[in-house]
């Protein structure tokens, strides 16, 4: 469950409530990270009254500050044992540096694979999730060469780089900066208070907004040719809007989208 930041956690709470759902209700243990974030205990507790508010009983906070932390055989075993796995904003690249290759990486994935629970990111944690990590970057009037940098993310997300926030703060231009620069990844802008749900072989959509698909995997540009910091010329770009509500399955949706779905749902 890819969330693109801001979800809505005072009034219906509609996208917090589907990972509920999808973690299997009321009473699922479902666990809260805030290592991407610097004000931990803060945010925990914002998302604790929320997830109370919804009704769910078993909602514990797994607190990491340091790759110790995320080596600790207890807090692995809590993470590997729940159903839900929520990873709040912060920073990408201090998610990363905390819990990529740790115990805590390997029971989430553990969590993931084995037992079918819900892995869900917001903002930073959504960023987190892919293998081709958006680290940073800014591009606000037109693409860039060179305007982001990648990183290395914890590998749930294959081809596709994730970016959130995506219509509230402008950042197509960011999203199409890198995928011109790598045309073999797809590119996923995720709105605010919006969630792009993977299970199975197929997508949905669900929340206040929609997602924006960017393929430049057959597309023309002058990327490699020109300096640092300059625009890039860019031709048969394209991009795909998926509403709220929007539903797809791999074959049956043809194209792109069926390749988009395939590199989500590939679960190696």
């Amino acid at each position: 469950m890819i969330i693109g930041g801001n979800e809505d956690r005072t009034d219906n709470k509609d996208v917090l409530q589907k990972f509920v759902e999808l973690a299997g209700g009321l009473d699922s243990p479902i666990v809260v990270t805030t290592a991407a974030s610097t004000v931990p205990e803060d945010v925990w507790e914002m998302y604790r009254v929320a997830f109370d508010a919804l009704g769910a009983t078993n909602v514990t906070h797994v607190r990491i500050d340091s790759r110790a932390d995320a080596d600790d055989e207890m807090l692995a075993l809590r993470v590997a044992e729940a159903r839900g796995i929520f990873m709040t904003g912060g920073d990408q690249k201090r998610l990363m540096a905390f819990i990529g290759g740790t115990q805590m990486d390997r029971a989430m994935r553990m969590a993931y694979l084995e037992n079918g629970a819900c892995i869900a990111g917001t903002s930073a944690g959504a960023s987190g999730l892919c293998t081709h990590m958006l680290a940073e970057g800014k591009a606000d009037l037109a693409p860039e060469k060179g305007a982001v940098r990648l990183g290395a993310g914890l590998g749930y997300v294959t081809r596709v780089i994730i970016d959130q926030h995506f219509s509230q703060r402008h950042r197509l231009n960011r999203l199409l900066s890198v995928i011109a620069q790598s045309p073999f990844l797809l590119g996923a802008g995720i709105d605010e208070d919006t969630a792009l749900i993977v299970k199975d072989h197929a997508i949905e959509v669900a929340g206040a907004g929609g997602v924006t698909v960017v393929d430049c995997r057959n597309a023309v540009t002058t990327i490699a040719d020109i300096a640092r910091g300059e625009v890039p010329q860019m031709q048969d770009v394209r991009l795909h809007l998926l509403p709220s509500g929007s539903r797809f399955t791999s074959p049956a949706a043809g194209g792109a989208l069926a390749d988009f779905i395939q590199y989500l749902t590939d679960r190696t």
